[in-house]
């Protein structure tokens, strides 16, 4: 999710940082503090930013850095009229109060003229410590340290829209945080079109509004599209009359972005040609809690439809999941923009998971695979491909 949004704000790993990918605390270096703040209000994976005034393996070598950190970079932030606090950090430890003040206490070097204030101060400074992952061997001291000013935070975005309080769901709908670190692997921006070819009661077509995109979609089930039939929800029985994507959209004042949703087999083609979507994202059926179905062969639909008085109904025949994942990618390296993004979810077996199996298009390039564990055998894993050739 990281390396994604660097990708579209500016920025990049520095060349300090041993990609310790274990490690919770990581440099970046970016641009401007305009950038970073940007990065840090779409990110659902990391907390905080800080701007680094100083790291060591040891205490000496975090005094010796800070000590060359550029007095004019830290001024403005130690104004005589400013209030300020520091806060201590450690990952894989706890430290006793007394020892949190030690560690401060030894910054009396830094040459602060503001005065403390711990409930509403204009500049707030973090000393990280970084103990490592293993929690049955935590060392004496940290493996590294860091001081810096805290930049932003964020933890509102998976609040605000928690599936919890959502007007429309289903029984797969996608949890928030997922759906927003899916639209960051998308690299989801301003103006973009967005299209889910599963797309259910369209959770994932909200993180998308949210960043700016027009968002679209289609589903097989036409009461899912329409907002019919059986709720969802503990302790209801139907669906309400209002119950929809659109519904859903407008709850969050995204309803601007919405372009529509579709009955549709995402088997057959039903788009013009010529490329028409920059991202698509989307979490197809695995047939563990929705089934996965496509529309029958014409005689049988015939059959169906002298049985019944309604046009809606088609006979729905069962799809292989290899079909699904085929299909998707061959419409992905059809319909999206050069250097768009395909985003989705591949369930595993774990015992049997090798790279091989994940589905391979010559026209699209496997930007990142990353897992979820679902239990010991089970998991699923977030595929993001990117278009690098054009379809033939």
């Amino acid at each position: 999710e990281i390396t994604s949004l660097l990708s579209l704000y500016g920025g990049q790993f520095s060349s300090e940082q041993e990609i310790r990918v274990n490690s919770p605390f990581w440099i970046l270096n970016i641009p401007s503090e305009e950038m970073a703040r940007g990065l840090m209000k779409r990110t659902v994976c990391a907390k905080s930013i800080f701007e680094l005034w100083g790291h060591g393996r040891s205490a000496g070598e975090l005094y010796a850095s800070l000590k060359n950190y550029p007095m004019d970079k830290m001024l403005p932030y130690l104004q005589s009229d400013s209030t300020y606090k520091i806060h201590t950090h450690t990952f894989n430890k706890t430290l006793t109060q007394a020892q949190k003040i030690k560690k401060i206490d030894a910054l009396e070097f830094l040459p602060f003229k503001g005065k403390v204030n711990l409930k509403n101060p204009e500049h707030i400074f973090w000393i990280l410590e970084d103990y490592g992952m293993d929690p049955n061997n935590v060392p004496e001291e940290p493996f590294h340290l860091y001081f810096g000013r805290w930049v932003h935070g964020q933890r509102e975005l998976i609040e605000s829209y928690s599936v919890k309080k959502r007007h429309f769901i289903g029984n797969t709908s996608m949890d928030a945080c997922l759906s927003f670190i899916m639209a960051n692997h998308g690299k989801v921006k301003p103006n973009d079109v967005v299209y889910d070819p599963f797309v259910g009661t369209g959770g994932l077509l909200i993180s998308s509004a949210h960043f700016g995109a027009y968002v679209c979609g289609t589903d097989i089930d036409y009461n899912t599209i329409h907002g019919l039939g059986k709720a969802s929800r503990k302790n209801q029985k139907w669906r309400g009359p209002d119950e929809n994507i659109r519904a859903n959209l407008r709850q969050y004042g995204l309803e601007k972005y919405y372009l529509d949703a579709l009955v549709s087999d995402s088997s057959r083609p039903i788009w013009r040609k010529g490329m028409l979507f920059d991202v698509i994202i989307t979490d197809p059926p695995y047939g563990i809690r929705e089934a996965t179905r496509r529309t029958g062969s014409q005689k049988e639909a015939v059959k169906s439809a002298e049985r019944s008085t309604e046009n809606h109904i088609f006979v729905s025949s069962s799809y292989h999941l290899s079909d699904i994942f085929f299909d998707l990618l061959k419409f992905a390296a059809e319909y999206l923009v050069m250097g768009g993004r395909l985003v989705y979810w591949l369930p595993i077996y774990r015992p049997e998971y090798t790279e091989e199996i994940i589905p391979r298009h010559p026209c699209l390039k496997l930007i990142s695979n990353c897992e979820q564990m679902l239990s010991s055998h089970t998991s699923r894993r977030l595929i993001t491909m990117e278009k690098v050739k054009e379809f033939k």
